[in-house]
């Protein structure tokens, strides 16, 4: 394994050689789609994940493989409508709905992530998630036929160990899970991190992009960003203050509404989930 500081200038030249966070999937065939975000960037979907990939002219650079089936999908219609190889795979974070999948890949790409990842996911004990060939700390730049590719670690989030990818030509990051479009945080908040979470996506905001393509669900802006941080603003203090009174987490789940919301996608599934992981996370239980 390679391990890198911050940043890191990539050459193309020098590699031409379970844990479900969305809704439950469908039931018969997936779906499965390639759609052209800007430029040469574009937006895979299966089902309800998504990744993102970039072609160049020496290859291309291929975000979260998400399981072996939809890699080999997408490598398929990679070399189809492209004809050229997968030369990076870029892992968002370690949990297995995004991450495995990876060794469909491993005959022409070199795998990279956040150094924090190694640990997460050996601790998952996921078998799928394929190693990484090169870990990053901070910050990387991957360069390739012309065209580059940031990596930002910006801190805890979701996890311990995601990665945002900026495509500066294509004004567009790649977020997944810590950030989506008017639709609410997975559930009860799993392997997450407060006050970090809020930080990391102020972070994302002072990026320069004109599009966020997270995970799940439709593509976004800016001003999307900043209405996902002042959720988990509003659900943190309105938590805590319950948990300052003395309230329990049912009385905190009765008591919350957060009406200013009422209109996103799985508010009313999953509001009371999102209180009781704010609660778990701000009380320090177990």
């Amino acid at each position: 394994m390679r391990r890198w500081g911050k940043p890191v200038q990539l050459a193309a030249l020098a590699v031409l050689a379970g844990l479900f966070s969305g809704p439950a999937l469908a039931q018969g065939d997936p779906t499965r789609e390639i759609t052209n975000i800007a430029g040469d960037l574009y937006r895979f979907q299966n089902n309800f994940h998504f990744s993102v990939f970039l072609v160049t002219p020496e290859g291309v650079i291929v975000t979260d493989p998400i399981n072996a089936e939809a890699a080999q999908w997408l490598k398929d219609e990679i070399a189809t409508r492209f004809d050229q190889p997968v030369k990076y795979v870029i892992n968002s974070h370690h949990h297995a709905d995004h991450a495995s999948g990876g060794d469909v890949f491993a005959d022409t790409a070199t795998f990279v992530g956040q150094e924090n990842m190694v640990a997460a996911a050996a601790a998952q004990g996921a078998e799928a998630v394929r190693a990484l060939d090169i870990v990053y700390s901070d910050s990387m730049t991957i360069t390739l036929g012309g065209k580059t590719v940031e990596l930002q670690y910006v801190g805890k989030n979701h996890t311990d160990n995601m990665t945002v990818v900026r495509f500066p030509a294509e004004k567009t990051v790649y977020t997944v899970d810590f950030i989506s479009v008017k639709r609410l945080p997975f559930r009860t908040l799993r392997d997450s991190f407060f006050p970090d979470w809020i930080d990391s996506i102020k972070a994302v905001e002072a990026m320069d992009f004109d599009i966020v393509a997270p995970g799940h669900g439709p593509l976004g802006t800016l001003q999307d960003v900043v209405d996902h941080r002042q959720y988990l603003e509003d659900l943190t203090a309105a938590v805590q203050a319950q948990i300052d009174a003395g309230k329990t987490v049912d009385e905190a789940k009765a008591a919350i509404t957060l009406d200013k919301y009422k209109d996103w996608t799985q508010y009313d599934a999953w509001l009371g989930e999102n209180i009781e992981g704010a609660y778990r996370i701000l009380s320090g239980a177990s």
